[in-house]
Formats: C-alpha cells, sequence, structure tokens
C-alpha cells in the first residue's frame, strides 16, 4: 500500500516480497511501481505483478508491458488479461474476462517461456505453468466474481506464498487456498455480502493439508 516514490528506496529492501497492482494507475504511482520492482529485482525479493485491465488504453497497456519486462517473479490475471498481455486478441470489459481460461493456456506458456515468470490465469477452472510444469485448481464457489477486488486478493495472496516459497509453489499454494476458503464459505453465505465475511473467515481456518484437495 506505499506509493510514494520517495519511499521505495527505503520500504522495498525491508519486504520479504512485493506485489505490483496497476488497479488504480497515474504517473506518479507508475513510477513508484517502476522503482519498486526494480529494487526489488537487486535485493533478490520476489513480485508479483497483476495487469488489472490494461488492454482499456494504450497508457496502461504500456504500463503493464514496462512492468513485465523487468521480470515478476509471478504473473495474475484473468483470462483476458494474459491473452492481451501475450499480444493475442482478447475480449475483456474492464476488469472482467470475457474469454475462457482454456482460450489463455497458449498465452500463458508463451508469457512464462518469453520472460521467466511463472503465470497463473484465474477463473473457474485456475491454470498454472512456468512454460515447463502445470497445474490446474478446480473449485471454489461461483459467488466469488461477485465480490468485488477478489481477484487483486489473491495477488496479495499470493506475494505472502511468495514471502516463503518458490514461484510455481507459491502460486499454487495460493491458488488451491482460495479455491478451499471459497468452497467452505459458500456453504454459510446467503449471497455476495454474508459471502465475503464467511469468505475471509475461511481463509484463516484453512489449513495445508485442505490444500491438496483441490490441485489436480
Amino acid at each position: 500500500m506505499v506509493h510514494a516514490t520517495e519511499e521505495m528506496a527505503d520500504f522495498t529492501p525491508i519486504c520479504s516480497a512485493l506485489t505490483i497492482n496497476i488497479g488504480t494507475l497515474s504517473a506518479s504511482w507508475f513510477a513508484s511501481m517502476t522503482e519498486a520492482a526494480m529494487s526489488a529485482n537487486t535485493h533478490n525479493i520476489p513480485w508479483i505483478l497483476d495487469p488489472v485491465a490494461h488492454f482499456i488504453t494504450d497508457y496502461r497497456r504500456d504500463a503493464a508491458q514496462t512492468l513485465l519486462a523487468l521480470k515478476p517473479a509471478i504473473v495474475r490475471g484473468n483470462a483476458s488479461e494474459i491473452l492481451a498481455l501475450a499480444g493475442q486478441a482478447a475480449s475483456g470489459k474492464g476488469a472482467d474476462s470475457q474469454d475462457s481460461v482454456t482460450a489463455a493456456h497458449g498465452a500463458a506458456k508463451a508469457l512464462a517461456a518469453q520472460f521467466g515468470t511463472v503465470v497463473a490465469i484465474t477463473g473457474p477452472t485456475d491454470y498454472l505453468t512456468d512454460g515447463t510444469q502445470e497445474a490446474q485448481v478446480a473449485g471454489g464457489s461461483s459467488l466469488m466474481p461477485k465480490v468485488t477486488a477478489l481477484g487483486c486478493s489473491q495477488t496479495a495472496l499470493m506475494g505472502a506464498y511468495g514471502a516463503i516459497g518458490p514461484a510455481f509453489d507459491a502460486a499454487l499454494a495460493a491458488l488451491a487456498h482460495f479455491k478451499v476458503a471459497g468452497a467452505s464459505a459458500a456453504k454459510l453465505a446467503k449471497g455476495p455480502g454474508s459471502f465475503q465475511v464467511q469468505f475471509l473467515d475461511a481463509l484463516a481456518a484453512t489449513q495445508p493439508s485442505d490444500l491438496l484437495k483441490v490441485i489436480r
């Protein structure tokens, strides 16, 4: 949540991981993002990129490509975002995907191979690849897309996992954690509002053994 350029040189090196989310983009914030990413690379700190709706404007598209060139450890996006990031045709609208996860598998592999990163596509069945190995994670709840910024929260959780483990394993664990918590929360929720509260509790209650139930 730090976005002042003046703080990046001091703040980034003390972090165990960094997440960069371009959802709210401005010239000053983008300068901070690039400085933070470069500092993270210098100090061998893993960082995660969330290219939110980067295909909407040229400015946003250029910002995402600039950050991608700095080689994040993990890139997380929906299918439309990943397709567009790889230069392929996408039909997303705003921050919402209108493409299937399956349609973006090839784009994810291409991005992973070109930039040496792990690419995670989130959707009904998540897809993850580092260009060589791959994984799919099924589960969750149909209520999850109805809660604003849940995808951004997924990116933040990947940062938490990325602080303590290899990028592929970190992303996979974060995907599984969300699916388990989503399925658990849905059993008690009456709609998107109560789901959000139940989901936070379920995130905290999820145990390591629960993750293996949804990874395939």
